[in-house]
């Protein structure tokens, strides 16, 4: 808890500079799935409440181009980023010239931004791991108690948000999200529950309530299909007005469309063989998602990844065209395809027991040595944006530094166990160095 406590130090220290900054107006941009969503609409209500004239935008990433036109746009106001944009600070602050305050509330791998008008409020630099241990929006709720213990009555979205995030990869929830949600049980505005001595979560949505393993891609699905739609809209009034039966209504529309797109896509492939390359598998969808944003090729992988024509010892990547427009921010020339990784169960588990390398070790590198955009990677789930063209070689760049990262796991497993043995006397200092 040491490491919180100086963490929420730092948030303390971003929210005394917010505070004196001389201006009420506010660009808030978060992602678009679960975790996104719950954030921004956390992070929507608290700076109303604080008296800030919000103007919100929901991104898929926080594509260079978007950046670009958003600062040359924009001076004299403060610009929030969640769920997105903590390894791209050094970026933001080279196009925000500091004619701007720029708060990121992220949870991935970042980087400082050397810049005193861009402020990185991130767990990762005080050694709390954003792909376990948090999520954006128990970042975000730790920010908005912070700012005003009223906010308190948001706990809720922010352990929505945690499950959603983290539950998946071993059906538990841990550290500081396991916290948010105990204390949304205490605030009476969620309810554990248990079935076959498997641990349920129930969250109370205006007068709906539901389980939230089982919701929570029902909002994946109205950020990601219906990111040209209104999706991440319908998303934030959920959770800050309600589910009713309209709005269920219009996700299961949503879901019809992104099963349509998904099964003949399966099909599709199940009659071809997917591209090899060393110890990854990969595929490239096109346009063939349209008209759903380009976070489906992510889920759709996450479908997939663990059926019985996919080979579990190798990474996953799927390809999808980013199309040449963004919500809020009208034709932006993209010219990208986007890449998403997922990993097996058994992959996955060896990543998180540090037998395999992680996805946020390989991919980035080998995106930014392609002259793409890296952000927001996490171990068993990454994605990058790489010049349209460019997929097989990237694969290939990525399968060159992902051979060297397995050869340094091995090496460091022979030297463990090595060190081991000499320890309980079972092999000489001489067999130790022939190792």
């Amino acid at each position: 808890m040491e490491r919180f406590k100086q963490y929420l130090e730092s948030v303390r220290e971003g929210i005394r500079i917010m505070k004196e900054y001389d201006s009420k107006e506010l660009i808030l941009l978060h992602h678009n799935d679960s975790d996104g969503i719950s954030s921004g609409a956390i992070l929507l209500k608290i700076f109303q409440r604080a008296g800030y004239n919000v103007k919100r935008f929901s991104l898929e990433k926080p594509y260079p181009a978007v950046l670009e036109k958003l600062f040359a746009q924009n001076s004299g106001k403060i610009i929030v980023f969640t769920d997105f944009a903590g390894k791209i600070a050094p970026m933001i602050a080279a196009l925000n010239k500091k004619k701007n305050l720029v708060l990121i509330l992220d949870h991935h791998k970042a980087e400082e931004s050397g810049d005193d008008s861009v402020i990185n409020l991130n767990p990762d630099f005080f050694g709390i791991r954003g792909d376990r241990d948090i999520s954006a929006s128990c970042v975000c709720y730790s920010f908005a108690k912070e700012l005003d213990n009223a906010n308190k009555d948001l706990i809720h979205i922010a352990a929505f948000g945690g499950i959603a995030d983290f539950y998946h990869i071993d059906n538990q929830l841990h550290s500081y999200n396991r916290l948010c949600f105990e204390d949304a049980v205490k605030a009476g505005l969620m309810r554990r529950g248990d079935k076959n001595g498997t641990e349920q979560f129930f969250i109370t949505l205006g007068e709906k309530e539901v389980n939230v393993v089982d919701f929570y891609p029902m909002i994946d699905i109205a950020g990601g299909v219906g990111f040209y739609d209104e999706g991440p809209e319908l998303g934030i009034s959920i959770f800050l007005e309600g589910l009713t039966d309209e709005k269920f209504f219009k996700l299961e529309e949503l879901k019809k469309i992104k099963d349509s797109l998904f099964n003949a896509e399966l099909e599709r492939l199940k009659k071809s063989s997917l591209n090899d390359t060393g110890n990854i598998q990969w595929f490239d969808v096109e346009n063939r998602f349209s008209p759903m944003g380009v976070k489906m090729i992510g889920l759709f992988l996450g479908e997939i990844v663990n059926m019985d024509f996919i080979d579990p010892d190798k990474y996953l990547a799927g390809f999808m065209l980013v199309p040449d427009n963004v919500p809020g921010f009208g034709n932006v020339k993209m010219g990208q395809t986007k890449v998403s990784m997922r990993s097996s169960r058994k992959l996955s588990s060896k990543i998180i027991n540090k037998k395999m390398p992680g996805m946020n070790e390989f991919l980035p590198e080998a995106t930014n040595n392609l002259g793409g955009f890296a952000d927001a990677c996490h171990t068993i789930a990454a994605a990058t944006t790489i010049e349209a063209g460019k997929e097989k070689e990237l694969m290939q760049e990525a399968r060159k530094i992902l051979e060297i990262k397995i050869r340094e796991y091995e090496f460091i497993k022979n030297v463990l166990e090595a060190k081991g043995e000499m320890e309980r006397g079972e092999v000489s200092s001489f067999e130790f160095r022939k190792k």
